[in-house]
């Protein structure tokens, strides 16, 4: 089992766009589900879908870490001794209180019972879950960090991805929304990242989440207030501005909180869970999954078109390796044309920048160069009733043609229409066609 660690960032960039749209609307799956009763949330019934990720929440479910479970990461880690040890709902509301004022965060993170419900869902229910997360998130914590900074954001906005994707990259909604921070293609084009049929910059977590630092800042520009952002992320600012107004005007999530969606209402309550869990996990018996070595990434600026079965047969690395490196390359190619990233174990970049040649040589006819760049329509000749498509002439034989008459019309010999043909005489029938090879 492998973690990659991501040792080079790149500088991007992406146009600024002023239009503001939802990253996700979220919405549900028809699946099976486990319907789990919760004392601490009398008022509602908690559906936790059997699924490996949850598509959306919406009045009748309702999200936590199951929704979000990582089946993808068990080729990755194994989580076979990463087992919850206390029992959690023994632990009083101080504790949980005093832990989470002790974090040290821009974004206000109050304690109550809805808060106190998704925290101990978290570390009691679901440890091997966070046990993956906390592992995962020493290859990509790095690179939010690094954009959040860059925007001057809040750090524990970082732990948005926890509850939007469990930090699958290549998470998808049956709605449309993908990657990290879920965004759907409208909202993705918006921002900058491209999204077609070879690549999804939705799913390259640098560019995804330079995205989302943009949308958030955006956010922030309206409203001045994190709860109310990260509100505005779950269900659109339309909703948020409609809770605000209906509250009188006031621009506080607890104030609003009634007036929300319902999922929006415990989408706040869970982000703040998710900063407990993923601060706090080792407190209650919930160790990172183990791995057995630790791998360094680095990444190349290629215009070339390249395919990464090219890549993985030249330079000896797994396509499930490459695959994970580079999960925006939806059908393993990067188009060319114009500057896209590849992502590589540190210890083969410099293979690739001697070998690169090599690389594009690799199957180019089968795996690149299959597209007919040109394909030569059927075109209809001086000769009444043939036509010529790449390079051939066809003659459909009439009632009273002979061999010698067709070769003197396209000034060929009998001998070589024979050739051409399979002909062993000279006897022709009408409606047959002739190959003209000229």
């Amino acid at each position: 089992m492998i973690i990659f660690l991501s040792c080079l960032s790149l500088t991007l960039h992406a146009q600024e766009i002023d239009s503001l749209a939802a990253p996700t609307a979220i919405d549900s799956l028809a699946v099976d589900s486990i319907i789990v009763e919760d004392s601490l949330l009398a008022e509602e019934t908690i559906i936790m879908p059997t699924v490996p990720f949850y598509d959306a929440w919406n009045d009748s479910s309702l999200s936590d870490i199951e929704m979000r479970a990582l089946e993808w990461s068990l080729q990755w880690l194994d989580t076979t001794f990463c087992e919850a040890v206390h029992d959690t709902t023994t632990l009083p509301d101080s504790v949980y209180k005093a832990r989470l004022q002790a974090l040290p965060c821009v974004i206000e993170l109050p304690y109550n019972e809805r808060v106190r419900a998704f925290i101990i869902r978290y570390v009691k229910r679901s440890p091997k879950q966070v046990a993956r997360m906390m592992r995962m998130s020493e290859y990509y914590f790095p690179m939010f960090e690094e954009s959040l900074c860059r925007y001057n954001l809040p750090d524990e906005l970082k732990y948005l991805p926890i509850i939007e994707s469990a930090l699958n990259p290549t998470a998808r909604s049956h709605v449309g929304a993908a990657g990290l921070w879920q965004f759907m293609p409208a909202t993705a084009k918006i921002y900058g990242l491209e999204v077609n049929s070879l690549v999804d910059e939705r799913m390259d977590p640098i560019r995804s989440t330079d995205a989302a630092c943009r949308f958030l800042n955006s956010m922030y520009t309206i409203y001045q207030d994190w709860n109310l952002v990260i509100a505005a992320y779950n269900c659109g600012s339309g909703n948020v501005n409609k809770a605000i107004r209906r509250a009188g005007g006031k621009r506080d999530f607890w104030d609003i909180y009634p007036y929300l969606p319902r999922e929006t209402r415990n989408y706040v309550p869970i982000f703040i869970a998710a900063n407990y869990a993923m601060n706090y996990g080792d407190e209650h018996g919930i160790c990172k999954a183990p791995i057995d070595k630790v791998m360094l990434t680095d990444t190349i600026r290629t215009a070339q078109r390249i395919h990464l079965e090219q890549v993985s047969a030249t330079l000896n690395i797994s396509m499930d390796e490459l695959r994970r490196l580079n999960p925006q390359y939806s059908r393993d190619i990067l188009p060319g044309g114009s500057l896209y990233t590849l992502c590589l174990p540190a210890d083969k970049v410099g293979d690739y920048i001697d070998l690169e040649q090599d690389i594009l040589a690799y199957k180019a006819d089968s795996l690149i160069n299959n597209r007919r760049a040109e394909i030569e329509q059927a075109k209809l000749t001086s000769v009444t009733g043939a036509y010529r498509v790449n390079g051939v002439t066809y003659y459909t034989i009439k009632k009273g043609d002979t061999l010698g008459g067709i070769a003197k019309k396209f000034h060929c010999t009998v001998k070589q229409l024979k050739q051409w043909n399979g002909l062993k005489s000279d006897a022709i029938r009408e409606g047959k066609k002739l190959k003209i090879c000229k």
